[in-house]
């Protein structure tokens, strides 16, 4: 079913089991896990999938070395398995990665290889590969432009990296094969709880779709629309209260999410050569600092900083491009400048705001499920390496408070494909290549364009690909998600832009949007 297809179905009236709001992992996951119990879907995101926290992390599939140092065993225990699970999901978009933590004092190697000994010990059979001690020369020899000035050896052990916006694309794909119903750039306006369960319906939902503006004949299209839902889940990620906020006629001064701004620099593969990830165990604020292999690049970071607000695009300050910078040139030769900085990516992390008041709460591992007295269920806080079990979670206290009727769990098997998925591994610290397309290679090469090369990989069939299979609309949804060329080089992405848009306005008939793109392309750039 297409995009305007979905639209006429949504304007139906007619009653759905689940709506889903929000298309990030949580939102995708839930969506997903819910279609394969049999229950009738509906997810709707305001923006693109994965088109805000989703797609930009470091890219790791992790069990938290950092949470098995806060004595968080529970945690790391069930995420070192949820990570094999991906693995074993999604093998052309995810792979195992090894990490080198070198030590510049002679305490460091015990001390942190016992540590990670454990790290093991909790993976069990879904362990990627067994931790070393290294010697200098070893640890050298893994990363050659680490600074040997004071260097005594490290340790090397293992985690896996992923193609994040990619992975959302495949398991929508997924829910859209087991029946479910998604829509991007469909903003939900209103929630309206219904007394009385109108034909079993709890809850009226008005959207609107924000890309009717773009449509050659917007008459063509319903732009608008009410929904009715047994359920609704908000799934909005650091946007979760906004979404509260229509949804009662009791509004409250408490904040569910606090932001967390993490910023990640881009730079060439010749700071980090070799095919092994370097963590600092400890930065000047607490933090592990990454320097990760990914798509021929290599990506420097993360931050750590609490923002009062949630916008769309994040910039990164003056202070945190210093930090990382600042950090990196501690360890690495040569240090990475501001001229080296290819791209920056910014996210906001939904962390959670305690509020030990509200009895209806149920707080799992590091995600937080909350079911407000009309009955809406709102999950935020947890990350992409966990999202299957968070899915489930959701979809279990649901069926405890009675909101949909009890289905089998759909979570069960961990080898379960997502989308286009295919056995075998793939680099995903080369290049980007087709084999992130899995067994849906023949598909992109059966549409026009395959011999047009538009720059970084990507040619003009898979531009067509992305607008009619993988519900891209926009430039940005090509540039930034389908092909990650934003996140690697901003400019090598302004240079392509107008190709690209060429080619999403003859598929869909559209604005594509060039000028924004354009806009946001200078947001990713450091210059000065």
């Amino acid at each position: 079913m297409n995009r305007k297809d979905i639209l006429k179905s949504l304007a139906s009236g007619d009653v759905v089991d689940l709506v889903v709001v929000g298309g990030g992992a949580t939102g995708l996951g839930v969506a997903l896990d819910a279609a394969r119990r049999g229950y009738s879907v509906v997810l709707l995101e305001s923006h693109d999938f994965a088109g805000g926290t989703s797609s930009r992390s470091t890219k790791l599939l992790h069990g938290g070395v950092r949470y098995l140092a806060q004595g968080n065993v529970a945690l790391v225990r069930e995420a070192l398995h949820e990570r094999r699970a991906i693995l074993n999901m999604a093998p052309h978009l995810a792979a195992p990665l090894s990490f080198v933590m070198p030590s510049y004092a002679w305490w460091q190697v015990p001390f942190y290889g016992i540590g990670l000994k454990l790290y093991d010990m909790l993976a069990g059979k879904a362990g990627l590969g067994r931790t070393q001690w290294l010697t200098r020369a070893q640890t050298a020899t893994h990363l050659p432009s680490l600074s040997a000035r004071g260097l005594h050896g490290g340790v090397m052990y293992w985690d896996a990296q992923f193609d994040d916006a990619r992975l959302a694309l495949a398991v929508a794909r997924s829910a859209e094969q087991s029946g479910a119903r998604l829509v991007n750039y469909t903003r939900v306006e209103r929630l309206v709880p219904l007394t009385g369960q109108v034909d079993g319906a709890a809850w009226s939902v008005a959207w609107r779709d924000t890309r009717a503006h773009a449509l050659s004949d917007a008459a063509e299209c319903s732009d608008h629309g009410e929904l009715r839902a047994r359920c609704v889940v908000n799934a909005a990620g650091v946007w979760v209260d906004d979404l509260i906020a229509h949804s009662t006629s009791k509004p409250s001064n408490r904040r569910m999410v606090t932001p967390s701004q993490g910023v990640h620099l881009v730079v060439d593969k010749r700071f980090l050569p070799g095919n092994s990830a370097l963590v600092v165990p400890k930065t000047k604020d607490g933090r592990l600092l990454f320097a990760v292999p990914w798509m021929g690049s290599v990506i420097l970071g993360t931050t750590d900083t609490q923002r009062t607000d949630a916008p769309r695009e994040p910039q990164a300050s003056e202070e945190e491009i210093e930090f990382i910078l600042g950090e990196a040139s501690r360890v690495l030769t040569p240090a990475p400048t501001r001229a080296d900085v290819r791209s920056i990516g910014v996210g906001l992390r939904p962390l959670v705001t305690p509020d030990k008041s509200k009895a209806t709460r149920a707080i799992s591992r590091e995600h937080t499920i909350e079911i407000s007295e009309n009955h809406l269920v709102t999950v935020t806080g947890g990350k992409w390496t966990t999202f299957r079990s968070m899915a489930e979670d959701v979809m279990t206290q649901i069926q405890r408070k009675r909101l949909l009727p009890p289905r089998a769990s759909a979570c069960e098997a961990d080898h379960t494909l997502v989308g286009g998925a295919v056995a075998g591994g793939i680099d995903l610290t080369a290049m980007p290549s087709l084999h992130l397309y899995g067994d849906r290679i023949s598909e992109v090469l059966a549409c026009d364009g395959s011999d047009q090369p538009l720059g970084m990989g990507l040619t003009a069939a898979m531009v067509r690909y992305a607008v009619r299979s993988e519900y891209a609309q926009t430039v940005e949804d090509v540039l930034a998600r389908r092909w990650r060329v934003l996140f690697l080089d901003a400019k090598m992405a302004l240079d392509m832009a107008p190709s690209v848009a060429a080619i999403v306005a003859e598929e869909t008939g559209q604005d594509p949007d060039l000028a924004a793109f354009q806009a946001l392309c200078k947001q990713y750039r450091l210059t000065g």
